[in-house]
């Protein structure tokens, strides 16, 4: 079915349900009518109704399974692919529903002959109120359109229900009433600090209450209002953005504003409309493909970049339902913590930093656009905590603390003395590491460690000030192509990469070539492999660059012109295997060749590194390090990697510990051969930017790490407390005989010794 015979068939779908709602019929009737219809219009041999009730999905209607088994087939939250579609609220699309772990058979409904299964959640107020599902004999997954006609369906029939009172309202909040005593959220620390203030929702949810249109040109006109007025909004948002520290984050916000700007957006609006939707429905349906594509994207950057989309929808449905009113336009009245499901960049910026102390978000990741504007705001967030809508009240008091990972909702007296003094601490702390700022991270036997920052944006270097790290030991040059619309030029590239350099001076800088493709698939760029089960091992970085030359090439000439009289330090993603370095290093050398005869200036010199996050590539160091400037060991994928475990997986995200001997044997053994060759080694993943593990690093031999800008201080202090020597020794015996718990061993050492560690 071809995206115009959707359109059509959603349509007429639509414009059949209209005169069912319309009909003067009982809810029932109403719902084995629209079964009917759906299962007609897909040609499906099954569709059915699941509604919550009393805490169960209870079959409602059905076309093709038992008659019988309506109102007697009950499944719960998470039990079988109904419940888990419910739970979850997400989608499922199977060519053989029993091959799925959550499968789970009713014999009364005769389901035996069917093998391929989708199901959408009938979603009303955020929360899952019922299922819609088909089923047909063949096995055979359901296209995306016809996916796309179920969500449609699914919209209308949250109408539906509500209006036939079908919805259970108790059920669908959860169980119990919300305890009223003092309650303890987790979530994940998105940016350092602490904040006590009252919880403030940052917007009420639009409803959308009629969602079949009665006139499309209408709808169409309404839309079109509407993308003006946003669009006014945020061009005038940004000119008034000012920042109290260096580094305006202008970057982020010029991509906010391309989203807005971005035509492909409305023309899918435009097409929902087409459909039969109203401007709400429409808007909302492109948004649930959005968080449908969300929920599959594994890598952060990418993931960010939709949830800036997220919120601008949110943004363009309260304009068209007139709804405007959020909490930055009530205006604050008094200290307060921002609580928000995510909030996109130019929302943030609509709040008085004066009274703002903290945000908790239900979602968020530490490479947010949000995050990155809260950093420079010196907001403290807290992201991924569950249950904040059924925990927190409006106007309850709170106390975030990033640093701990928690928000404390409805404090106790004692809870508020022991919040005082944790904040006394932070901020003496503060204080100390900004202190240190000028001083060297020098160990007391007198070994230099250099401390360097990850960074993706220009406005990222100016932490090389504020914290006074000694460069960029890692500039992830694919965050330009995340955040772009379509392919950057090569004049647009260099321009970001001269700024970068500029403002950078002396302090050195290395550029990562591009690390896309795989789970970081970008809109504007297909490959062969675009539905990889195992992206992360998939056709990415250099297995990309070097397979798509013409791209690598643009960014080489770039990086060689950008860094004209100056030393460039280029390094290499994912390499495997030597030949892959040479073949990439071959390709850059062309590329200066190509610069040089057209006459123009050239790098002092072209320094080249490699990350070793393929485990692979150690058993082949003795062939690669005559060939290298430097290498880089990239700690998040090589965990994975060496343990065969997913780190966006929840369940195994703390299975296996970095101060394994597995872990540290590896790397002591990377460490010792890099020192024989006189090749630098540093470590650039998040695990140098913790206390224990960058001392445990030291302790290894390796004396250079590039962290993120907020760990600088506190690594830069345990430097200064610890006996690099000693602990070399120290570690020696450990990795020889490892004690059962080595974390504990190390930590317990660095009390004795009176590290830093925080």
């Amino acid at each position: 079915m071809t995206a115009t015979a959707a359109t059509s068939a959603a349509r007429e779908i639509l414009t059949r349900l209209h005169d069912v709602m319309a009909a003067r019929t009982n809810a029932q009737a109403k719902l084995n009518q629209v079964v009917n219809i759906i299962g007609e219009a897909l040609t499906s041999e099954v569709c059915s109704i699941y509604l919550l009730r009393d805490g169960a999905l209870e079959l409602y209607a059905t076309r093709g399974l038992n008659q019988d088994a309506v109102h007697v087939t009950r499944l719960a939250l998470g039990e079988g692919l109904v419940g888990t579609i419910a739970d979850q609220v997400e989608t499922l699309n199977l060519d053989e529903a029993t091959s799925h772990p959550d499968f789970a058979y009713k014999p009364e409904t005769g389901e035996d002959l069917y093998h391929s299964f989708a199901g959408v959640p009938i979603v009303r107020r955020e929360r899952a109120v019922g299922v819609l599902c088909v089923q047909h004999e063949a096995s055979r997954r359901y296209d995306d359109v016809e996916i796309e006609a179920l969500q449609t369906v699914a919209m209308v029939l949250a109408e539906l229900i509500a209006g036939a009172g079908l919805i259970d309202d108790a059920a669908a909040a959860g169980r119990g009433a919300r305890d009223v005593g003092p309650v303890r959220l987790t979530g994940l620390k998105l940016v350092s600090g602490m904040g006590r203030g009252h919880a403030v929702f940052h917007q009420p949810r639009v409803i959308i209450e009629h969602s079949i249109a009665e006139d499309t040109e209408a709808e169409r006109h309404r839309v079109y209002s509407a993308f003006r007025q946003m669009r006014e909004q945020i061009d005038r948002m940004m000119s008034q953005a000012e920042f109290g520290v260096a580094g305006e984050h202008q970057d982020v916000l010029d991509t906010y504003r391309m989203f807005a700007y971005d035509e492909g957006w409305s023309r899918r609006i435009n097409e929902a409309i087409d459909s039969g939707l109203t401007a709400e429905a429409a808007i909302e349906r492109v948004q649930q493909r959005t968080r449908t594509r969300m929920r599959s994207i594994s890598d952060p950057l990418l993931a960010d970049r939709m949830h800036d989309l997220e919120d601008l929808s949110n943004r363009l449905l309260r304009i068209v339902s007139g709804q405007l009113g959020t909490a930055a336009q009530v205006g604050l009245r008094r200290d307060s913590i921002l609580i928000a499901r995510n909030l996109g960049p130019a929302e943030l910026l609509e709040y008085d930093r004066r009274r703002l102390k903290g945000v908790v978000l239900d979602e968020g990741s530490l490479t947010a656009h949000v995050i990155i504007v809260a950093r420079a705001m010196g907001v403290p967030v807290l992201g991924r905590v569950a249950d904040i809508r059924t925990t927190i009240s409006e106007g309850d008091e709170l106390l975030l603390d990033a640093e701990e990972d928690e928000v404390i909702v409805r404090p106790t007296a004692a809870m508020e003395e022991a919040f005082e003094g944790r904040l006394l601490i932070t901020q003496k702390r503060r204080a100390e590491f900004a202190a240190m700022r000028d001083l060297p991270a020098v160990t007391t036997d007198g070994r230099r460690i250099a401390l360097m920052v990850n960074a993706g944006l220009a406005d990222d270097v100016a932490a090389l000030d504020v914290t006074g790290a000694d460069g960029i030991g890692l500039f992830r040059t694919e965050f330009q192509f995340l955040v772009s619309a379509t392919l950057p030029q090569r004049d647009r590239q260099q321009r970001l990469y001269k700024e970068v350099l500029d403002r950078a001076g002396d302090r050195p800088v290395i550029f990562r070539t591009v690390d896309i493709g795989g789970d970081k698939a970008l809109p504007y760029m297909t490959h062969a492999s675009e539905n990889e089960e195992n992206p992360a091992m998939g056709w990415r970085a250099i297995r990309l660059a070097l397979e798509r030359s013409a791209l690598m090439k643009v960014q080489a000439r770039a990086l060689i012109e950008a860094a004209a009289g100056r030393t460039l330090n280029v390094m290499f993603p994912m390499i495997s295997e030597p030949w892959e370095f040479t073949a990439a290093h071959t390709l850059f050398e062309g590329q200066r060749a190509w610069v040089q005869a057209r006459g123009r200036p050239l790098p002092t010199t072209i320094r080249y590194g490699t990350m070793l996050e393929v485990p692979a590539l150690a058993e082949v160091l003795d062939l690669l390090l005559p060939q290298v400037d430097f290498l880089s060991v990239g700690t998040n994928d090589l965990t994975q990697f060496l343990f065969a475990a997913d780190r966006a997986n929840p369940k195994l995200a703390e299975r296996y510990d970095w101060l394994s001997p597995a872990i540290l044997r590896f790397l002591a053994r990377v460490a010792r051969e890099c020192g024989a060759a006189a090749v630098p080694i540093a470590v650039c993943g998040e695990m140098g930017g913790r206390t224990l593990e960058a001392m445990a690093l030291i302790g290894l031999g390796i004396e250079r790490l590039s962290i993120t800008p907020a760990a600088v201080g506190p690594v830069k202090a345990m430097i200064r407390t610890l006996d690099a020597a000693a602990l070399r020794v120290r570690m020696a015996e450990w990795l020889a005989h490892p004690p059962a718990d080595l974390r504990a061993a190390i930590r317990d050492w660095a009390l004795r010794n009176e590290v830093a560690i925080g």
